[in-house]
């Protein structure tokens, strides 16, 4: 398998160096997830620009790490899960969601749970939920619009997810402690 660099700030190419400068300045440093991904300043920026417009939707915090989550599980992205834990520790996700995320279990509140769920079917089924899904869905009080936020967020954990099994990205310190792996996941 090809190897590739998980640049700094200095040794980035010229179109990415800022972005990981920001990124350094926002953090304390730079994640290896943008170190990696900055290979192509392209990639970078669309990650990037991807996750501020994603603080955009109508989604809350936790609503918003209950699809990171579910995405990240799905592909598999060790790197994503244990980012995306450490993200909803920080926000104040209750424990038994972080939990239920990262073992695929469902989860105790009903409408997170439907988020859940709904964010599998969109997955799995590469956006083609049943009408009984998509009404079912529904039903909690999510809408429309939170339906293609959904799309929105399974897009941006792609590109963070393949950049992960393309490049082998090692897992920060700040997130190490929640070191992730599909054996956790509870087995259906």
């Amino acid at each position: 398998m090809a190897e590739f660099t998980t640049y700094s700030i200095e040794t980035a190419p010229a179109g990415s160096q800022s972005i990981l400068a920001k990124a350094k300045s926002k953090y304390g440093y730079v994640p290896n997830l943008l170190g990696n991904m900055a290979e192509s300043p392209a990639l970078l920026e669309a990650y990037v620009t991807l996750a501020g417009i994603m603080n955009k939707t109508c989604l809350n915090e936790e609503e918003r790490q209950v699809i990171m989550l579910t995405n990240s599980r799905l592909n598999e992205c060790g790197y994503c899960m244990a980012a995306h834990t450490s993200v909803s520790q920080m926000a104040d996700v209750p424990t038994d969601v972080i939990e239920a995320l990262r073992t695929d279990r469902p989860i105790n509140d009903v409408r997170l749970e439907a988020l859940r769920t709904f964010s599998v079917a969109i997955h799995q089924t590469r956006g083609n939920p049943t009408e009984e899904q998509i009404n079912a869905f529904l039903s909690v009080g999510y809408t429309k619009e939170t339906i293609l936020e959904i799309v929105l967020g399974t897009a941006f954990k792609v590109i963070s997810n393949y950049t992960d099994h393309l490049t082998s990205i090692e897992i920060d310190k700040a997130y190490a402690v929640n070191a992730w792996s599909i054996a956790q996941t509870q087995v259906a």
